[in-house]
């Protein structure tokens, strides 16, 4: 679940969230940090999250290797999508910073997930995995692996998503997301979580458990959201392949 959605919630809401969170692990998942953007963290934001985190008892916060947010006329303002950090060193070492000071705040290890995106900073210096490895280093972080933006920057970038794959640290992977992608030209994948899955992000899938073992896997479906039955076969899909695999115990999650 996305804190931001959560953390105010009264009423039926608040009920409901606690019906779920008393039957099913959570996992949150955050929108609005901004860990690469230029304004401060936002520390009252952070401690809300901790207060969140130890009330509902959820182990585990993650947030995107991204930003979202500016600084106009001195004030901090969203820019309502998840924008690319660019590929420097100076990136790193400024994202890592930023990291600590969070799990500082929440006096917890995060988990970061690589993100998609549809232009690259020119000013890089590195690529995108070089630049993630850095940054999981130098913060002393976990990773939340998606696998279906790993294919969609592979396409629109040009890249090789199975040798990308095989450079994580693997180690370092908590949880995953898989979902489905728009392709809106053959070299044109938008990562909108609202299509099916196609075959080469199930099989970098099956990479993945066969090269780091079995983690927790996530089905995210946000958009164009289909009957129930229809969407269970991926989650029964993803639990078959798991099943495949046994170096190490997991969830399927929907």
């Amino acid at each position: 679940i996305a804190p931001e959605n959560w953390i105010n919630a009264e009423g039926k809401a608040a009920a409901d969230l606690s019906w779920f969170v008393e039957r099913y692990p959570i996992v949150c998942h955050g929108l609005c940090l901004s860990l690469g953007g230029p304004d401060p963290l936002n520390v009252k934001f952070l401690k809300q999250v901790k207060a969140f985190l130890k009330q509902h008892q959820i182990p585990l916060y993650t947030e995107h290797l991204s930003y979202c947010t500016d600084i106009q006329h001195g004030e901090a303002g969203y820019l309502y999508d998840l924008l690319p950090i660019p590929f420097t060193e100076e990136a790193v070492h400024y994202v890592a910073k930023r990291i600590r000071q969070t799990q500082d705040i929440l006096e917890q290890r995060i988990a970061v997930e690589n993100a998609s995106f549809y232009v690259a900073a020119p000013i890089s210096e590195m690529d995108e995995i070089s630049f993630i490895k850095a940054v999981l280093a130098e913060a002393d972080c976990d990773l939340h692996l998606d696998i279906n933006n790993i294919y969609v920057n592979s396409i629109n970038f040009n890249f090789d998503a199975s040798a990308f794959l095989k450079q994580i640290p693997g180690e370092r992977i908590v949880y995953s997301h898989i979902a489905g992608h728009l392709q809106v030209q053959p070299d044109l994948l938008v990562d909108t979580h609202g299509e099916p899955i196609i075959d080469p992000v199930w099989k970098l899938l099956e990479q993945a458990y066969m090269q780091f073992g079995t983690f927790p896997t996530l089905l995210e479906r946000d958009t164009n959201i289909p009957p129930l039955p229809d969407i269970l076969p991926e989650l029964n899909k993803i639990k078959q392949i798991q099943s495949s695999f046994h170096h190490q115990k997991s969830v399927a999650t929907c």
